[in-house]
């Protein structure tokens, strides 16, 4: 089997039902045979490490271990879903004081144990914030991190395929930008189906602007709808896109959906977001965003929303001041 490398990945989180469908999802990709999972619940761990080798994989390494310093020496990729799930009437929001302080130890074990590490993609909620906070304690460069926001914008590809009645391929370049919760920017100018702008159909018979406005509510709480018709939160998704991020990064197929990024702007500032990118070995690179100006609006109040969030951690002590941000990762500017 060929690989897109032979380097390291790491899946933090991997007894979870996202770490193991990544872990899977990732050897079914061929990205590299040299994957190592980890996680704090050793028996699960075991299990799915087990499961696993039942499957028969030719050429392909697989190591399990409870021992975090084990798990991110050498690795020059990994993928962390090792937050709280979310449950049932849960925002993702509601995961921030825990979640927060799992970024920070992981962010400073990245920095004592694997400080080649070439890109990292957290995808534990909120993960705006969560990728945050890893970037600033990891000490790498902010191309280096990236976080699960593409789900929104698949999301609204299936919304709109199934109000049409057409393949999903028929839709083409849906976007959500800004934070990754019900405070996201969903994008109609960016969006065309079967060859048509979206815009152009909104107001129509075929799409009135009240049905345009459920199917962007439906988008925002895409999430909670999986909860309440699984009884469980997504991991089938999440693992899916957030491979194919870590692949992009490997050098292989490029990235297709908007990633959660640094972004340092003269508008939006010290924050994580989803935004237009493209990622490659070198990192991720933020590209041009344009909206119409309601949408800009839009994505105005969800970076007020991130900011807020980002501030509430910042007086939970888990980050300093913004201020301080550059002494305690140089490359945050």
């Amino acid at each position: 089997m060929n690989f897109v490398t032979n380097e390291k990945l790491t899946i933090v989180g991997a007894a979870g039902m996202i770490g193991s469908n990544m872990a899977q999802t990732a050897i079914m990709m061929g990205l590299t045979p040299n994957i190592c999972l980890y996680d704090p619940y050793a028996p699960g761990l075991e299990g799915v490490a087990e499961e696993l080798f039942h499957c028969g994989f030719e050429g392909v390494n697989i190591t399990f271990t409870s021992d975090i310093k084990e798990a991110l020496t050498g690795a020059k990729y990994i993928v962390n879903s090792g937050g709280a799930a979310r449950k049932a009437g849960m925002t993702r929001e509601d995961l921030l004081k825990g979640n927060a302080a799992i970024a920070e130890e992981f962010g400073k074990n990245v920095k004592a144990y694997c400080p080649d590490v070439k890109h990292i993609v957290v995808i534990f909620n909120p993960a705006d914030i969560t990728g945050l906070i890893t970037l600033l304690y990891s000490g790498l460069k902010p191309g280096q991190v990236t976080t699960l926001a593409a789900l929104d914008s698949t999301r609204l590809r299936s919304e709109l395929a199934k109000h049409f009645g057409v393949s999903m391929d028929a839709v083409e370049n849906c976007r959500t930008y800004g934070g990754h919760g019900e405070q996201m920017a969903v994008f109609a100018s960016t969006a065309k189906v079967n060859g048509k702008a979206l815009t152009d159909i909104i107001g129509t018979e075929a799409l009135s602007a009240e049905q345009w406005a459920e199917i962007q509510q439906k988008v925002t709480k895409g999430g909670a709808n999986i909860i309440n018709l699984r009884g469980r939160s997504s991991f089938q998704s999440p693992s899916y896109v957030s491979i194919e991020m870590i692949g992009a990064a490997m050098g292989g197929k490029a990235f297709r959906w908007p990633a959660g990024t640094y972004v340092s702007n003269d508008k939006y500032d010290h924050i994580m977001m989803a935004w237009e990118t493209s990622i490659d070995t070198e990192g991720c690179h933020c590209a041009a965003l344009n909206g119409t100006a309601e949408e800009q609006a839009a994505l105005d109040k969800s970076y007020e929303h991130l900011c807020a969030l980002r501030d509430e951690v910042i007086a939970m002590g888990v980050l300093p001041p913004v201020s301080e941000w550059n002494a305690l990762n140089p490359n945050i500017k």
